[in-house]
């Protein structure tokens, strides 16, 4: 099968990283659990100043780094690989974020996993030169069969993959979402994630 997984709070544990980073910036401290928007400048109540300067912070390659491990994330992607699925990582961080976030990838044992970084968020100013910077329209002109996304603001982008089965790895800030459709199922971890995916390639045999 061919398998799309988000980045953050997917493979890594992105959103606990940014509250420390609040806490220790700005003073603000909001519990991890407390989390209810992935709009964090929302979730923190942080003002347009604050925002960019958490984003620059958390985006800097010796702070991405230091992002944990998802429990199960790289053993799990690792099975699939060895098992002939065909996996793409797809992120929404900044296009210059591109070499750190390979660097965290092959730190983690998932070396054979290309890496794209796509515009899912209209934020960036396209570079056409780099191979692993993809417009939403490039996204959307590949093919997935089965996806792995947190965020409720990228649940539109999965929807454009026909018959494509969507693991919502269960966060706080997705939690009030409502999903989109059958396709849509919600895990709270990687083991789940791994049944979901052999249940439904058995499905489609």
């Amino acid at each position: 099968m061919k398998i799309y997984i988000d980045f953050d709070d997917v493979i890594c544990e992105t959103a606990k990283y940014f509250t420390k980073l609040a806490r220790d910036l700005f003073g603000i401290v909001v519990p991890y659990q407390q989390i209810h928007f992935f709009d964090l400048q929302k979730s923190f109540a942080l003002c347009d100043a604050q925002y960019v300067e958490l984003m620059h912070t958390a985006h800097m390659p010796e702070n991405l780094l230091q992002y944990e491990e998802t429990k199960g994330a790289s053993v799990t992607i690792n099975k699939w690989v060895d098992e002939g699925h065909e996996i793409s990582v797809i992120t929404g961080r900044p296009f210059d974020s591109y070499e750190p976030s390979r660097e965290w990838l092959d730190q983690h044992g998932l070396e054979r996993i290309p890496l794209f970084c796509v515009d899912k968020y209209g934020r960036e100013s396209f570079n056409r030169d780099c191979t692993y910077n993809l417009t939403l329209e490039n996204l959307y002109d590949m093919s997935f069969d089965f996806a792995i996304e947190d965020s409720p603001a990228a649940f539109a982008h999965v929807l454009h993959f026909s018959n494509c089965k969507v693991a919502v790895f269960d966060r706080p800030w997705n939690r009030q979402a409502e999903l989109p459709g059958d396709m849509f199922v919600r895990c709270k971890d990687w083991q789940e994630i791994d049944r979901i995916l052999e249940a439904y390639r058995t499905c489609c045999k």
